[in-house]
Protein backbone atom coordinates (compact mmCIF):
# COMPACT_ATOMS: atom_id res chain seq x y z
CA UNK A 1 0.00 0.00 0.00
CA UNK A 2 0.94 3.28 -0.66
CA UNK A 3 2.64 5.68 1.72
CA UNK A 4 0.52 8.59 1.21
CA UNK A 5 -2.89 6.26 1.37
CA UNK A 6 -1.70 4.32 4.50
CA UNK A 7 -1.27 7.36 6.20
CA UNK A 8 -5.00 8.21 5.76
CA UNK A 9 -6.20 4.80 5.57
CA UNK A 10 -5.35 4.42 9.66
CA UNK A 11 -6.06 7.82 10.48
CA UNK A 12 -2.27 9.34 11.16
CA UNK A 13 -3.59 12.53 8.78
CA UNK A 14 -7.12 13.59 8.02
CA UNK A 15 -6.90 13.85 4.41
CA UNK A 16 -4.28 12.21 1.65
CA UNK A 17 -3.52 15.86 0.50
CA UNK A 18 -1.88 15.80 4.17
CA UNK A 19 0.09 13.01 3.70
CA UNK A 20 0.92 13.97 0.28
CA UNK A 21 2.34 17.35 1.67
CA UNK A 22 3.95 15.54 4.47
CA UNK A 23 6.18 13.92 2.21
CA UNK A 24 6.94 15.95 -0.17
CA UNK A 25 7.96 18.15 2.83
CA UNK A 26 10.35 15.45 3.41
CA UNK A 27 9.17 14.69 7.25
CA UNK A 28 7.89 11.43 6.44
CA UNK A 29 10.86 8.90 6.49
CA UNK A 30 10.24 5.03 5.84
CA UNK A 31 12.69 2.74 7.54
CA UNK A 32 14.87 5.85 7.77
CA UNK A 33 14.83 6.84 3.82
CA UNK A 34 12.72 9.45 3.09
CA UNK A 35 9.30 8.78 1.44
CA UNK A 36 7.98 9.60 -1.79
CA UNK A 37 4.41 9.20 -2.41
CA UNK A 38 4.31 6.36 -4.13
CA UNK A 39 6.72 4.65 -1.60
CA UNK A 40 5.15 0.84 -0.38
CA UNK A 41 4.81 0.30 2.94
CA UNK A 42 4.72 -3.68 4.36
CA UNK A 43 4.52 -5.35 7.48
CA UNK A 44 6.95 -4.07 9.71
CA UNK A 45 8.40 -0.84 8.22
CA UNK A 46 8.97 1.93 10.28
CA UNK A 47 7.61 5.11 9.47
CA UNK A 48 9.18 8.09 10.91
CA UNK A 49 7.30 11.33 11.28
CA UNK A 50 9.20 14.83 11.65
CA UNK A 51 6.69 17.04 13.63
CA UNK A 52 7.94 20.65 14.04
CA UNK A 53 7.75 19.96 18.25
CA UNK A 54 7.99 16.43 18.34
CA UNK A 55 9.16 12.58 16.19
CA UNK A 56 7.06 9.60 16.22
CA UNK A 57 7.75 6.73 15.20
CA UNK A 58 5.07 3.98 13.98
CA UNK A 59 5.42 0.07 13.26
CA UNK A 60 2.94 -1.22 10.13
CA UNK A 61 1.30 -3.94 12.21
CA UNK A 62 -1.55 -4.80 9.60
CA UNK A 63 -2.23 -3.59 5.98
CA UNK A 64 -5.89 -2.26 5.85
CA UNK A 65 -8.19 -3.33 3.52
CA UNK A 66 -10.62 -0.52 3.16
CA UNK A 67 -10.16 2.98 2.19
CA UNK A 68 -10.80 4.08 6.06
CA UNK A 69 -10.65 2.46 9.07
CA UNK A 70 -12.50 3.55 12.64
CA UNK A 71 -9.77 5.69 14.87
CA UNK A 72 -10.98 3.08 17.50
CA UNK A 73 -9.34 0.08 14.91
CA UNK A 74 -6.13 2.02 14.70
CA UNK A 75 -4.13 0.09 17.05
CA UNK A 76 -4.90 -2.94 14.70
CA UNK A 77 -2.63 -1.58 12.16
CA UNK A 78 0.18 0.95 13.88
CA UNK A 79 1.97 0.14 17.22
CA UNK A 80 3.91 3.58 18.11
CA UNK A 81 7.49 3.12 18.88
CA UNK A 82 8.73 5.34 21.86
Amino acid sequence: MRIDKFLNSVNITKRRSISQDMIENGVVLVNGVVAKASKNVDIGSIITINYLDSVKKYEVIKLPTAKSTPKSLQNEYIKEIL
